[in-house]
């Protein structure tokens, strides 16, 4: 590796916390202001109809799945933080793979949201509810996780639809 590549990779590190960091404070603090604002308080309404706030204290994942099983979810979450570690160091450093770094960070910047209400309240903080279609109240961490799975879905559909695409993934064997 020369030392032009070397600074690269460290500034592509470095652009990528700075990334995770942002969009994670981003969620905490949402959260911050709606468990000092919403909690023990009625729902607000914000398009009368679709749209509330509404505190809710989220113990299982998606799904209602190990409700209270605080250590499989730790277990699964370093799991997935593995793994992401290990597909974006080999995620080729240009503007073609851009999307899917972006992608990546978006969506490790939701698990990392969620992780931490686990581990420090033992509960995640819901508060966005569409009333309209009754859907599962969510927070913005869930929106990143979600959105960047269907970014994610399209991405491999559409753009990097050949083999070679996805060679970077590939163990090298010397």
């Amino acid at each position: 590796m020369t030392a032009v590549s070397s600074v690269s990779s460290c500034m592509h590190w470095i652009r990528g916390c700075i990334i995770i960091l942002l969009l994670t404070i981003l969620d905490q603090g949402s959260k911050s202001l709606v468990l000092a604002q919403l909690k023990d308080q009625p729902d607000i309404s914000l398009i009368p109809g679709v749209l509330q706030l509404r505190y809710l204290e989220n113990r299982g994942m998606a799904f209602g799945l190990f409700e209270g099983k605080i250590p499989v979810f730790v277990i699964l979450c370093l799991l997935f933080f593995g793994v992401f570690i290990y597909v974006y160091a080999r995620i080729p450093k240009n503007r073609y793979y851009l999307p899917l770094s972006v992608t990546a960070l978006v969506m490790v910047s939701g698990a990392l949201g969620n992780f931490i209400d686990r581990v420090c309240r033992g509960y995640v903080v819901d508060f966005i509810y569409f009333s309209l279609i009754d859907f599962p109240v969510f927070n913005i961490a869930d929106m990143y996780v979600v959105c960047s799975g269907i970014l994610l879905v399209m991405l491999v559909c559409f753009r990097y639809k050949n083999d070679e695409d996805y060679d970077f993934l590939r163990i090298k064997k010397d």
